[in-house]
């Protein structure tokens, strides 16, 4: 930030001061009056809240942590298919609480076609929860993790018991991605 020059230095809001908000976008997103799907994503894993503004402050209607899909046999971690998962099972429990619809809040992420965000609103928007999308803003096949299946199966198995140990460590394979995903899918469905 520039030093105070002259009168006419106006000192910034302190969460502008931090870079952890962006009004303008903030008030677009508020005056929409619709819940907001806030999509953060940190080292370890992903974290989908629904929140809803109100003039004391906003509340957070419900949270999910990709932690969460565990219980479900998915392995956690903070890639494309857990992203779409973690919105799935939060568009699936908002529709449980009587949500509608929402719009999309990825705070200052760039947006980027492709990207964890977009995944996360495609998995809440296939629970049945309304949002403004676009059709091809996300891959169906990274989605599913059949990227990560192709990588795991191009593999010597010395490099897959590397590069994947993580995955084993908790029993789950790798290279049987995109049927794991269908079967965590299923199983978060039957839960509404």
């Amino acid at each position: 930030m520039a030093k105070a020059k002259g009168p006419t230095y106006s000192v910034p809001f302190r969460r502008r001061k931090e870079r952890a908000t962006d009004y303008r976008k903030r008030l677009g997103l508020v005056k929409s009056g619709k819940p907001r799907l806030v999509v953060r994503k940190t080292n370890k894993r992903v974290l989908v809240q629904l929140v809803e503004f109100q003039p004391a402050g906003d509340r957070v209607i419900l949270s999910v942590n990709s932690d969460k899909l565990k219980k479900f046999k998915w392995a956690s971690r903070s890639n494309l298919p857990t992203a779409y998962l973690t919105g799935y099972y939060a568009g699936v429990l908002g529709k449980k609480a009587g949500l509608k619809e929402f719009v999309l809040d990825i705070g200052l992420v760039r947006p980027i076609v492709g990207g964890l965000s977009f995944a996360a609103q495609k998995g809440a928007a296939d629970a049945g929860l309304e949002t403004p999308m676009g059709e091809n803003i996300v891959d169906e096949n990274r989605v599913k993790g059949k990227h990560i299946e192709e990588f795991a199966k191009l593999l010597s198995d010395a490099e897959y018991k590397k590069k994947f140990s993580a995955y084993l460590k908790e029993g789950f394979d790798p290279r049987k991605f995109t049927e794991l995903f269908e079967s965590v899918k299923e199983a978060i469905s039957k839960e509404a």
